[in-house]
């Protein structure tokens, strides 16, 4: 008989599943310390009375990027808390090593200079991103030249100083998704960034399907409270020790308390996710259903983001909610609501973004954890005021609110 089948003892063992890596994951070294809560490392300085030493441990962390053995020399060359964050984020998505910073832009911002750096300062990109990331690449800040393509025109797109392929899926605001295998595939040797802050690696590890970087805004769904900023990187060892570099030199570091929340909000995050994804897919069908909708946009991965497309004028709607809440962001526990014409996506350029689906009847909705019923109670009486698509296809003058 196979004892180790009765048993379960092998030489190899079980991998964890997603949910106890969440709970687990940069803290497997507590209960040697006798605690349970992480512990917060305030420290800006660390004591040493070796100089030699430090001396060594900078020139080593200058040539390398890795990280120093023992305390940090200084904080914003590393430390303990936001190191667990990073530990923790990399064990979900898979990859060597990640890299936190300030906000998810000094993240990419960190990205672009790192291969800048390398000589390679051509990006091929795919529309829609955040609008931000689609401002900080377009207009050539970082003294980066994109060229913008749709998927099937990666391959030609990439040049001898193409340093970056990037790619948002579910994209923000439309959630159009994209293979992210077929395009690893056309990278070629170029590295394929995916920014997966609307999957989180609850839904996607792009890693798996051949990506090489992952982008987080840590703000989002990793913190997942509305109460906390910060970017990460998931991505090989190699390229996480030149973020380092990048970070210290350019100082855009995560701050401790950042790091403690951040890592608090990863243990509920498959939960969290599965819950407002539920939620969201429910509010999709019933929106889909509802004359007053024009489009409902929701990804194939599921999720909690639910864009959609109302007749007539969309900030009636945004002005007329009362649980949800019309805020600019996402992933937090309470449900959100914006226009992203308006706020999110305004700094690209209007041709732009209507040419990515981004137009100006289209809102943003990210599901929290409220009952969904309350919120569809909402979003009917603040749709209530809207013109209906009659049967014969047109939309009905609008007529006064009772009648």
């Amino acid at each position: 008989m196979d004892t180790e089948a009765l048993t379960g003892d092998s030489t190899t063992p079980r991998p964890r599943a997603l949910a106890t890596e969440a709970v687990h994951a940069g803290r497997d070294d507590l209960a040697g310390l006798g605690l349970h809560a992480v512990p917060i490392d305030l420290s800006t300085t660390y004591p040493s009375y070796d100089s030699r030493g430090e001396a060594e441990r900078i020139d080593s962390f200058a040539a390398t990027g890795a990280r120093p053995d023992g305390p940090p020399v200084y904080g914003r060359l590393d430390n303990p808390t936001t190191a667990r964050f990073e530990t923790a984020l990399a064990r979900l998505e898979g990859t060597e090593s990640a890299v936190s910073f300030a906000t998810g832009m000094a993240a990419l911002t960190a990205v672009l200079l790192v291969r800048a750096s390398m000589g390679l300062r051509h990006v091929v990109a795919v529309r829609p991103l955040y609008g931000c990331s689609d401002h900080l690449l377009g207009a050539g800040l970082l003294g980066t030249e994109v060229t913008w393509t749709d998927p099937a025109g990666i391959a030609e797109a990439i040049r001898p100083d193409t340093g970056l392929v990037m790619v948002e899926t579910p994209a923000n605001p439309t959630l159009a998704e994209v293979d992210i295998q077929a395009l690893a595939h056309s990278c070629g040797s170029v590295p394929l960034l995916v920014d997966s802050t609307f999957a989180t690696p609850v839904l996607q590890r792009p890693v798996e399907d051949g990506a090489r970087i992952v982008l987080h805004s840590a703000t989002k769904y990793l913190g997942g409270h509305g109460d906390v900023m910060g970017g990460v990187v998931a991505c090989d060892e190699e390229f996480a020790a030149r973020l380092r570099q990048v970070r210290f030199a350019t100082g855009g570091v995560l701050h401790p308390m950042a790091g403690y929340l951040l890592l608090r909000g990863l243990s509920t995050l498959p939960v969290r996710v599965r819950a407002a994804s539920a939620s969201a897919a429910e509010l999709t069908r019933r929106l889909t259903a509802d004359p007053r909708i024009a489009r409902v946009h929701y990804p194939k991965i599921g999720g909690a983001m639910v864009s959609f497309e109302v007749y007539g004028d969309p900030h009636r709607v945004i002005s007329a909610v009362r649980l949800i809440t019309p805020a600019v962001s996402l992933g937090s526990v309470d449900t959100l609501i914006q226009h992203p014409a308006s706020i999110s996506h305004r700094i690209v350029d209007e041709g732009d973004r209507r040419a990515a689906g981004v137009g100006d009847r289209l809102l943003r909705m990210s599901v929290g954890l409220e009952d969904v019923e309350d919120l569809w109670a909402d979003l009917c009486q603040a749709l209530s005021d809207r013109p209906a698509r009659t049967a014969a296809g047109n939309v009905p003058e609008s007529r006064p609110a009772g009648r």
